[in-house]
């Protein structure tokens, strides 16, 4: 078979402003095991220092998925301080809620520090994306500053 001469292709790119100037993303991953344990180590005190009545009520619904959907919860807690850069400042988890959306989705509602920082951001969009299997479950974050608005601070920058 006759190889071809590979064709030099040159595609010109304008610089533009990107959208996601700014973007900020938090990933988390948890073993749905170690969630499993604490449950069943510590029980009832595992989950009210963590988890809001809500998150409570819907993850404890179902026993057999109890310790996928609280992992869940717990890597997207741990990907909104990533992403909200609190890291350093000490928070309370149940400051960070997943919410359930009536389509099934979920969405973070914040609380407490969680929701001070986001105040002292730019105005932002906020995406959540969650999954899991038997093994693991994952968590994105991500902020966006909206159309027209400054970009977000470095996430290395001491938040004030």
């Amino acid at each position: 078979m006759p190889m071809s001469t590979p064709v030099p292709v040159a595609v010109a790119l304008e610089a533009k402003p990107l959208p996601a100037a700014g973007l900020r993303v938090g990933v988390d991953t948890v073993e749905i095991a170690d969630v499993a344990a604490s449950l069943q180590h510590f029980g009832h005190r595992f989950t009210h220092r963590l988890f809001t009545a809500d998150e409570r009520a819907y993850a404890l619904s179902v026993p057999a998925l109890s310790a996928q959907r609280l992992a869940a919860r717990f890597a997207a807690k741990e990907a909104a301080i990533k992403t909200l850069n609190l890291g350093q400042r000490g928070i309370d988890w149940r400051d960070i809620e997943v919410r359930r959306d009536d389509d099934g989705g979920c969405h973070l509602a914040l609380h407490g520090r969680a929701a001070q920082r986001m105040a002292e951001l730019p105005p932002c969009d906020t995406a959540l994306s969650l999954s899991h299997d038997n093994a693991h479950a994952v968590a994105v974050v991500v902020l966006l500053p909206r159309q027209g608005t400054t970009s977000l601070p470095h996430p290395l920058t001491p938040p004030p």
